[in-house]
């Protein structure tokens, strides 16, 4: 059998989270694919995939292993490229991953009009709230919210986002004003887990260099964006965000931001691949065509924010696919 059909169908029944997936995805038999991962656990001398009647499970060679398999097929994908030169059209199967809601709301209707102009490419956006590992998890491209470590990695900066403290008209109407990140301890407070269960950090006040740290008990913690929000726009509390998660609720004054003058900088927004994978014709395609939208789309959002002096407007938190 050869060995790097064989990782090829390994990485698929890894992605798929199952052999009948796997068999799906490459239109093969299930005896094929079990054929298959048995050769590869054969040629490798230990157990690869822990299977059950539901599900499969790497092991902890496995998940060494599939990190391997994808740098190699990587690295072939590359070498064909390089070997049909400008030849190449965009095709195959793009890799994409963000946010949660930074992938629904920001990048989807740019990679859906992405994908109408390039029919050959077919997509997979996984959304995570965690940074994955690109090379290991054969991802090609990531939108990334955060400020970057030097590394080997290539960045297209996009724009940038605020992170703002937020509550509705109708609970600021029935409690204490809040005036300074200290008053926060005497209010109810939806956090997330992403942005800190119990405390909230604030740049140095005046005359000092040392970060402010708020602590509070939440009232509610949940781990969705969306269910902050909700909860906020239903006056139950006071909750942490990135500016664009609100700016529908702040442009039609559901939600008012408080604190503006106590916010840390501006987060930097990028996309971001591992070195040489931007040479690829369909991540080459799919960056050219996506980073004007997605750039004019953080520019609108931090454009508004000025001229309204703290509150946010935008065009329904959507990027055009014009």
């Amino acid at each position: 059998m050869d060995r790097i059909d064989a990782m090829k169908v390994f990485v698929a029944a890894v992605d798929e989270g199952s052999l009948a997936g796997a068999g799906r995805r490459l239109r093969r038999s299930p005896a094929a694919v079990s054929r298959a991962i048995a050769f590869l656990e054969q040629h490798v001398g230990a157990e690869l995939l822990h299977r059950t009647t539901r599900s499969l499970k790497l092991s902890e060679a496995g998940a060494r292993y599939a990190a391997a398999c994808r740098r190699v097929l990587v690295d072939l994908e590359e070498a064909d490229i390089a070997a049909g030169g400008e030849r190449s059209a965009p095709r195959g199967t793009l890799t994409l991953t963000a946010p949660i809601v930074t992938g629904e709301d920001v990048l989807r209707p740019a990679l859906d009009a992405f994908m109408n102009e390039y029919p050959a490419v077919a997509v997979r956006l996984y959304l995570i709230d965690r940074q994955v590992n690109l090379i290991e998890e054969g991802i090609d491209v990531a939108l990334r919210i955060a400020h970057l470590a030097d590394s080997n990695f290539v960045a297209i900066r996009l724009g940038e986002v605020r992170r703002v403290i937020a509550a509705a008209p109708s609970y600021l109407a029935r409690h204490p004003v809040i005036n300074e990140p200290a008053d926060l301890a005497k209010h109810q407070i939806i956090s997330m887990t992403s942005f800190g269960v119990d405390s909230w950090s604030f740049p140095p006040g005046k005359g000092s260099s040392v970060p402010r740290a708020i602590q509070f008990t939440p009232r509610l913690v949940v781990n969705t964006v969306r269910g902050a929000v909700a909860s906020a726009v239903e006056g139950n509390g006071v909750t942490r965000l990135y500016s664009y998660h609100i700016a529908d609720e702040i442009r039609d004054g559901r939600l008012r931001i408080l604190l503006d003058k106590d916010e840390h900088v501006p987060l930097p927004v990028h996309l971001l691949a591992p070195q040489g994978r931007f040479d690829v014709p369909k991540v080459r395609a799919f960056v050219d065509f996506a980073t004007p939208r997605l750039k004019r789309y953080f520019e609108r959002l931090s454009r508004d924010a000025s001229r309204n002096a703290g509150v946010i407007r935008s065009p329904r938190g959507r990027v055009s696919s014009e």
